[in-house]
């Protein structure tokens, strides 16, 4: 059955009023260890400015859905210099301090898998974690948010897109030449069929690793054909909300992946079929049983909003 579904374009920035914490980190690398652990996590400065999101008719194997190219501009941000881990994930799944009960916890950690998701492609010592909903990397957002009081959310598509880029404006952050993606990402032609451990190839020019490859990344967005047509000329921090469960964007392909599919306007899309596998009536909410290939990582804006904007920014892009 076609999905019907309405999509508002919001702007992040005039959502909610916007409140500086009081320990707001100067606008430099830092690392984040979570609370209660000594996992740690790295979060590289990205800065305010415009870039042109998309791809030219002229790119080789440019889609419709990757323009019109447009200008957008952005507010500053942190994003991971690495996909998010299961050493890191694993701390939510296992907070028995958080309850699987949704109706009861405001943050809600995931039902058991009923078989294991990673599929013996490893776990510890690095590896991206994979396999999971939208909802469930947006539920281990606000775990996080609790556990440190920094507001760490999915980014935009066009935030994905600009850190991505980094500057450039070539069909790879590092330029056209697919030859030298070897050097910089995880994909069909070197990852052996698996993911690899994070941050093993070079960064692009942000110092963010992994932005092509090893494992595509869930984005706030819902998928539009029409997004560049949506967000009109000269957009500021555009995200669309979604309304409908399929289809919710992915960015930069994944060790499963051609080539073409890592490109930096490269757009994916989630689909039921990322679920078939999956014997539970109705299907989880959390778990992706072929979605193998998919991870995310996070950000955290400069400018972040007050508790009560938080609580409610989580809960817009959970209810549907």
């Amino acid at each position: 059955m076609k999905l019907i579904y309405a999509v508002t374009v919001v702007l992040l920035g005039s959502q909610f009023a916007l409140a500086q914490t009081s320990n707001q980190t100067a606008f430099q690398p830092y690392e984040e260890t979570i609370p209660g652990s000594t996992v740690k996590f790295n979060m590289m400065p990205v800065p305010a400015g415009s870039f042109t999101m998309g791809s030219a008719a002229t790119e080789a194997v440019h889609k419709p859905e990757e323009g019109p190219a447009k200008n957008v501009k952005l507010d500053a941000f942190w994003m991971g210099a690495r996909e998010v881990t299961y050493d890191e994930f694993l701390l939510f799944f296992n907070d028995d301090n958080t309850s699987r009960d949704s109706e009861v916890d405001a943050v809600t950690r995931p039902t058991p898998q009923y078989i294991d998701l990673s599929w013996g492609m490893g776990k510890q010592g690095g590896f991206p974690v994979n396999s999971m909903s939208q909802y469930t990397a947006i539920m281990y957002c606000r775990w996080l948010y609790k556990k440190t009081g920094h507001f760490y959310r999915l980014p935009t598509e066009a935030e994905w897109e600009y850190a991505c880029r980094a500057g450039s404006n070539t069909t790879y952050y590092f330029g056209n030449d697919a030859k030298q993606l070897k050097e910089y990402a995880w994909y069909a032609d070197n990852s052996n069929k698996k993911y690899q451990k994070t941050g093993q190839k070079k960064p692009n020019a942000w110092g963010l690793y992994d932005m092509l490859g090893n494992v595509s990344e869930w984005t706030l967005d819902q998928f539009r054909t029409d997004y560049f047509t949506a967000i009109g000329d000269s957009a500021v921090n555009p995200v669309m909300i979604p309304a409908a469960t399929y289809p919710r964007s992915v960015r930069g392909g994944s060790y499963m992946d051609n080539a073409d599919a890592l490109r930096c306007a490269s757009r994916g899309k989630s689909d039921a079929s990322w679920n078939k596998r999956d014997p539970q009536m109705p299907k989880s909410k959390w778990w992706l049983t072929d979605a193998m290939s998919v991870g995310f990582r996070i950000v955290r804006p400069l400018q972040e909003p007050g508790a009560a904007e938080a609580e409610a920014y989580y809960k817009k892009f959970l209810e549907h």
